[in-house]
């Protein structure tokens, strides 16, 4: 059986700094969640050490996806054969517009259509949660939006998972779980990208994340946080019992290409 792996590319997504997480993981722990999955990067590479896995989001879309590719990938395979064969300008932005499917097959072959077509696979929506980012250059379309292979081994390793669209503070954990959060980074700079659902993740977000991981530490349930490499990001975990580990990531998601390259981040763990 092919490895799977992430089957959509997502800002910030974590298999450039995979061995980093892996190298602090806990020794050992029980039940393992992932409360801003996105590509599921290190989900995908740890989940045979929980007990049980919890995996979730905010985004709708995107938790919709993984829940089709769990119980139906032959159907979600079919239909994104044809959004390979029709794919052009005109066909992208025909599937873009359609903002209002309630069909769970069809809005899961719309994300990864568009994930994989559109520029530099990034998810953006507007304040109304509608995406709205550009067509890219998709050079082999049938390769990049089918990928039938990965999408039959990410839909074995999803089976006994539990997969819902939460807000990360209504994870329930207990002691001696493991949770790995990767939130929306805290701005660098007042233009960096958060629009990963129409709700932004605001400075009072990241204050409630930092008081909710400080609850979880009482209640001796471990926890890594994936932050940005900014003064605020150390206050609000400026704490003994935390430990603030620097790290250099690759940075590609820029539409200036000059800009991309390395940059620091923080890996913060209770453990």
């Amino acid at each position: 059986m092919n490895k799977a792996a992430p089957f959509i590319k997502w800002a910030g997504g974590k298999r450039g700094i995979i061995q980093e997480l892996i190298s602090r993981l806990p020794k050992e722990f029980k039940n393992y969640f992932e409360p801003f999955v996105g590509g599921g990067a290190l989900f995908f590479e740890i989940n045979h050490k929980a007990e049980n896995t919890f995996l979730s989001d905010s985004n709708v879309d995107l938790i919709t996806t993984y829940n089709v590719i769990k119980d139906d990938p032959v159907k979600l395979i079919t239909l994104l054969k044809k959004h390979a064969k029709n794919h052009s300008e005109k066909y992208y932005y025909k599937i873009r517009s359609k903002y209002a499917l309630q069909n769970s097959i069809e809005i899961a072959a719309r994300f990864i259509y568009l994930n994989k077509t559109c520029f530099n696979g990034l998810y953006r929506v507007n304040k109304k949660g509608e995406f709205n980012a550009a067509i890219g250059k998709c050079a082999n379309p049938s390769n990049a939006i089918i990928q039938e292979d990965n999408l039959l081994a990410c839909s074995l390793k999803l089976k006994d998972v539990t997969i819902q669209s939460q807000q990360f503070d209504q994870i329930m954990a207990k002691k001696g779980d493991f949770i790995y959060f990767d939130p929306p980074y805290y701005p660098v700079k007042p233009d960096s990208f958060t629009a990963y659902s129409k709700s932004k993740f605001t400075e009072q977000d990241q204050i409630r994340l930092a008081n909710f991981c400080k609850q979880l530490h009482e209640r001796k349930i471990y926890w890594m946080v994936s932050n940005s490499d900014t003064g605020f990001i150390h206050e609000l975990f400026n704490d003994e019992a935390f430990h603030i580990n620097i790290i250099n990531a690759p940075r590609s998601l820029s539409r200036d290409s000059s800009k991309r390259g390395i940059i620091q981040e923080l890996i913060i763990t209770n453990y």
